[in-house]
């Protein structure tokens, strides 16, 4: 027997602070009748979420990765036909669906992990975990010291603090300088704010890391493969 909140988590709705959200907003049905905090339910139970039976998790944990290309978005649904990063992952029958551990934007590729365990992906994704992710940026403009310090320490953006654990420049390419970054979180367009911050234009935006997952060179862009279950462990116990 597992609390409602709890259930919705596993599958994938949210954290169980947003799923107990959801039951308060009157959103959440168990055999047909609305759901209330405290409620919990068993393996038989009817639970409903905006239409469409939720299912209790069975199987086991499992991870992928995929080489994401650009041009592609990280959600499910679009209404404006775009190729969406579920496109690319393998169609699974009778286990709960694919969910993303974290988004890249439209213009950034690279490496994005995706589970069937609603509760790991949020772990995952929740600040206290702290898995730092890594990305190879490649910017147009003048980079210096003072510029690195900012980044380092932290920038003000839109009454948000954004900063960068780590940053090693690279090669320079004409106006353009490739760099090494690393950080803590994962705001919607985060590393292409700090460089605007200090007027560096991005022009690519690759993840090659998360925690102690490397994407592989040898993983074509739009091509994904399972994590083993030493990488799951790993990740799993990162941090700790």
């Amino acid at each position: 027997m597992l609390r409602l909140q709890k259930f919705l988590a596993q599958a994938g709705l949210g954290s169980r602070r947003s799923c107990e959200q959801l039951i308060k907003d009157n959103k959440v049905y168990v055999n047909g009748k609305l759901a209330v905090l405290g409620t919990k339910v068993i393996e038989t139970d009817e639970v409903t979420f905006g239409g469409e039976r939720v299912l209790l998790k069975t199987a086991d944990l499992k991870v992928i990765m995929l080489n994401k290309p650009r041009g592609v978005l990280s959600s499910k649904k679009d209404d404006k036909k775009i190729k969406l990063v579920f496109d690319f992952l393998p169609k699974v029958q009778n286990e709960p669906d694919w969910i993303a551990v974290g988004r890249l934007d439209i213009n950034t590729s690279g490496l994005m992990l995706f589970t069937n365990d609603g509760t790991f992906a949020h772990q995952l994704m929740h600040p206290s975990f702290k898995i730092d992710r890594e990305y190879l940026v490649r910017a147009r403009g003048h980079f210096n010291e003072q510029k690195k310090k900012n980044m380092l320490s932290g920038v003000k953006i839109e009454n948000e603090v954004y900063k960068f654990s780590d940053i090693v420049p690279g090669e320079k390419q004409s106006s353009n300088q490739w760099f090494s970054v690393c950080m803590l979180t994962g705001k919607n367009r985060e590393v292409r704010k700090l460089f605007e911050s200090q007027d560096l234009e991005v022009s690519r935006l690759k993840r090659v890391r998360i925690g102690p997952i490397f994407l592989p060179s040898t993983l074509r862009e739009g091509s994904c493969m399972n994590l083993t279950e030493s990488q799951i462990q790993e990740l799993q116990n990162y941090g700790k």
